[in-house]
């Protein structure tokens, strides 16, 4: 089957179109660090995997924070679930799931690279009595899924982070 002439047209100028908006795939991220140290647990899940996309970019995770040039210093956590609306009989109809996580970044004399800054993700869950076992499933992907959001927000702000030049030598 041949295509008639116009459509190989409109195809070329769709292709030409999408490479001309800009889009691109989210590559790695190039941190401006050589090391960084992340005083964090070594359970915790956000730790985990921001170690493993550090080490994936090329950057040094140290072993402490004297041996690196950033250090990641999380702060509060904080894990809310909320009655979002109820129904006319008074069931529940949908949460609202909210994930705060606080965070700063010093360098190695501990001056502030990225002042005390947050990560707000908020998710609304529709819910239902009758399926109870399905709708705890959603909700615990839900929450992983904004651990990984999280992860990916801290990565992009730690690569748009520019080093502090030291001070000159007087």
């Amino acid at each position: 089957m041949r295509l008639p002439r116009w459509c190989k047209g409109l195809f070329c100028a769709l292709l030409a179109l999408l490479a001309g908006c800009g889009f691109q795939l989210r590559g790695s991220y190039t941190l401006p660090y050589e090391s960084i140290y992340l005083a964090m647990p070594n359970y915790s899940v956000i730790g985990a995997s921001l170690k493993r996309l550090i080490r994936a970019s090329g950057t040094q995770v140290a072993e402490s924070a004297k041996d690196a040039q950033a250090t990641l210093l999380p702060g509060a956590e904080f894990r809310d679930r909320v009655v979002f609306t109820v129904s006319g009989t008074g069931r529940i109809n949908e949460l609202r799931l909210r994930f705060l996580y606080n965070y700063r970044v010093v360098d190695a004399q501990g001056r502030d690279l990225v002042p005390p800054a947050k990560i707000e993700l908020i998710r609304d869950l529709t819910y239902d009595d009758s399926n109870v076992l399905a709708k705890q499933q959603e909700e615990a992907l839900l929450w992983r899924d904004m651990e990984n959001d999280v992860v990916q927000q801290l990565m992009r702000r730690l690569a748009a982070v520019k080093p502090v030049a030291p001070p000159p030598a007087e």
